[in-house]
């Protein structure tokens, strides 16, 4: 990290101003260079020219200096505030590159963070996960994590297993003088480290949901309407609406928010028997979303007797996780009462009361019904539920050792792999490969 590095913070484009970042050793001389008229104070916005090479304006901006370890790369930083023309953007990140600064790789910014101990790998992780938010609840959950408390919570048990190490490594190298640690309290200690564990896994398969959102796929017979239910479930008319069979030939795809997780609908077309050409690829298209998708929103006709199709396609969605809402009860309930399946929801898409119903049915069956914590920190990657995993593993066999009377240096062994793998949570332990998995996540100024 010898190499000062420079890099455009802001989307590339017009805008009310850009900012450029530079970070490393070389700060201080390039910034003799690009704003020679003014004596560095850090924390103190300088409103000062901006200059090249040859000495000539570029732009008027404001000038930040954070001085190192107390900056966001955690060494010497300078953030230059600009008008927001790319072309100003441009030639400032260019005389930057020829005062000695190099062009920043993705992430580049947040891993010298991390390297210098600003923040731990999953922290790290979080930022990414901020920027890329894309609702509300997402968001919270990022700046849950941005917090450390996650590694905090870890680290607390990578040394409560630590200490049963210490305990039998002692027992074992000094046995004439060192007890064996208590069978009985090592099982406790090794029970709470587990249900801890296992709670992880709980919060970060919810914050997963809260990133990630889940699919929902409304299927059903032609005119059973679907389109009214997206367009009622979304607020607007995004789908249109006619009682001529196949209107709808293609997916369509919106996004809403329940209890702060997002739920992406598609609705598809009817699904029939017999249809033409065109109509039959909408079809196809419906049975690939209906395959995909974490849920079934089957909607049928409640007025009417169940059709082949709606039986059809009852029988094809027991298996998936599923909301079954027989619509147009406002017309007839004979569908309904043919079918009658208890958890089903019978009402119009016109009634405000069934929309609720069908959110909060949507929401048990997609995720339990729970509102999701999102001040709490927890597991934001594939790599973290894998070590995570892996930890539960190790404990679960060192205890499975202690019931079975086995001696207890025979745990010794299954510690160490689960301390070991909890620090990939935090970072203590990471290939580099791990590394830029995290960090090419990142846009370049970042």
């Amino acid at each position: 990290m010898s190499e000062t590095i420079a890099a455009l913070a802001t989307p590339p484009g017009r805008g009310a101003i850009a900012i450029v970042r530079v970070s490393g050793p070389g700060v201080r001389a390039i910034a003799a260079r690009i704003v020679p008229s003014i004596a560095l104070q850090p924390r103190y916005a300088h409103y000062t020219p901006i200059v090249d090479e040859r000495g000539e304006t570029i732009d008027r901006g404001v000038v930040i200096f954070a001085e190192g370890p107390h900056s966001y790369s955690g060494e010497d930083m300078l953030e230059l505030q600009i008008h927001g023309s790319p072309i100003v953007a441009r030639e400032v990140l260019r005389a930057l590159l020829v005062f000695g600064a190099r062009l920043a790789e993705p992430g580049e910014f947040t891993r010298r963070a991390f390297m210098h101990g600003k923040m731990d790998l999953h922290a790290a992780a979080a930022v990414a996960d901020l920027i890329d938010a894309e609702t509300r609840a997402a968001a919270r959950a990022a700046l849950a994590n941005l917090g450390g408390g996650l590694a905090r919570e870890v680290n607390a048990l990578r040394a409560r297993v630590q200490s049963i190490v210490e305990d039998c490594s002692g027992a074992i190298d000094f046995p004439d003088e060192v007890p064996d640690p208590e069978r009985g309290r090592v099982v406790r200690e090794l029970d709470v480290i587990l249900e801890v564990l296992q709670r992880l896994q709980r919060d970060g398969e919810v914050g997963r949901l809260v990133r990630e959102g889940i699919t929902v796929a409304i299927v059903g017979p032609p005119n059973a309407g679907k389109s009214s239910l997206l367009n009622a479930l979304v607020g607007e008319d995004r789908a249109i609406v006619s009682e001529i069979a196949g209107t709808t030939r293609d997916t369509i795809e919106e996004s809403i928010a329940i209890d702060g997780v997002r739920v992406r609908l598609v609705d598809t077309a009817g699904i029939r028997d017999h249809a033409d050409r065109l109509e039959a690829a909408g079809i196809e298209r419906s049975q690939r979303a209906l395959a995909a998708a974490r849920v079934a929103l089957l909607v049928l006709d409640g007025s009417a007797p169940l059709s082949t199709e709606g039986r059809a396609l009852l029988a094809r969605t027991s298996a998936n996780a599923r909301v079954v809402f027989f619509n147009k009860a406002d017309l007839g309930k004979s569908g309904a009462r043919e079918a009658a399946i208890p958890e089903a929801i019978s009402g119009s898409v016109y009634e405000p009361g069934t929309i609720r119903a069908l959110r909060t049915a949507l929401a048990r069956v997609g995720w339990g019904g729970e509102a999701p914590d999102l001040e709490r920190p927890h597991l934001a990657s594939v790599r973290e539920f894998a070590a995570v995993n892996a930890a539960l593993r190790a404990l679960d066999t060192a205890r499975a050792t202690l019931q079975a009377g086995e001696p207890v240096d025979l745990i010794v062994g299954d510690l160490q792999e689960a301390y070991a793998a909890l620090g990939h949570v935090t970072g203590d332990v990471a290939a580099e490969e791990v590394l830029g998995g995290v960090f090419n996540r990142f846009c370049i100024g970042k």
